[in-house]
């Protein structure tokens, strides 16, 4: 899956007439965070395409990663408490 994102990143870069070829764009693996793989994205853009440029790609590699089936986890965590028996059935929480 790794390979997967990372190629889907790159197209979606390579897709965007305002990323500049020279010098190539960065993508790179720069995290194994607790619940995902972080990657950094770097393209070279002129100075005046910059922000329109990082929102569009960080929309169109949002989209490309749900058609391509590429979930992004959100943080969770699980509580487990000793001795606890947890709600009982048909409680309602407070």
């Amino acid at each position: 899956m790794l390979r997967e994102a990372r190629r889907i990143i790159e197209d979606v870069l390579s897709a965007d007439e305002r990323i500049l070829a020279d010098p190539a764009p960065d993508v790179a693996v720069s995290e194994l965070a607790d619940s995902s793989v972080n990657f950094v994205v770097r393209p070279w853009v002129r100075a005046g395409d910059f922000w329109a440029v990082k929102f569009a790609v960080t929309e169109a590699i949002k989209l490309a990663f749900d058609e391509q089936g590429v979930s992004i986890p959100f943080p969770q965590m699980d509580v487990h408490i000793p001795g606890g028996s947890g709600p009982e059935p048909g409680a309602e929480a407070a």
